[in-house]
């Protein structure tokens, strides 16, 4: 079920505090829900599946940080990647998936992006900074954060929803920032 309320993705926390304060189930539930509109930019259809998927997980009775856990498991290369950082390859994959949602192709910039030798040499970090600027220039920005281990994790949202994804991201707990560095 979908929250009762009627969310405006680029308004919902424009209240001027730092630090929203969501102290009950369904504040984790409008967060998560808020997250999934912005991370399915014009497409409230996967939105609302995600949604579902992650209420069937039965996550969003438990504490904020295994919701938001749950969360990132049903819309994982879906909305979302959490990509190993030696596997080049693959983070290539994940983000070609989720940029292809909104018909953006990247230039890697090798001429064969499914060749391991080629991408032997590029970090995560210049295939993030390259999909980013590329990203940024059709209207998208490419987030990541920080998981605690050796993952590259990421989303993609409309440039204009910047800040909502700023403030989300705090109130969920995720240290998102840019992938331009």
């Amino acid at each position: 079920m979908l929250p009762d309320h009627d969310f405006d993705p680029d308004d919902n926390f424009a209240t001027g505090d730092d630090a929203p304060e969501f102290d009950d189930e369904a504040g984790v539930e409008a967060l998560i829900w808020q997250w999934l509109l912005l991370v399915n930019p014009g497409d409230e259809e996967a939105a609302q599946q995600q949604f579902r998927d992650w209420q069937e997980s039965g996550s969003g009775e438990d504490a904020a940080d295994i919701a938001v856990a749950a969360l990132l498991d049903a819309t994982d290369w879906r909305a979302t990647f959490r990509v190993d950082e030696t596997e080049p390859g693959t983070l290539i994959d994940a983000i070609n998936a989720l940029a292809g949602r909104f018909r953006v192709e990247i230039d890697w910039g090798v001429e064969d992006p499914t060749d391991a030798t080629q991408l032997a040499g590029l970090s995560p970090g210049a295939l993030v900074e390259t999909a980013y600027d590329q990203l940024r220039i059709e209207g998208y920005t490419l987030w990541v954060w920080d998981d605690g281990d050796a993952l590259v994790s990421g989303a993609i949202a409309a440039r204009d929803d910047d800040e909502g994804m700023r403030v989300l991201s705090h109130a969920l707990g995720l240290d998102l920032r840019p992938g331009n560095g």
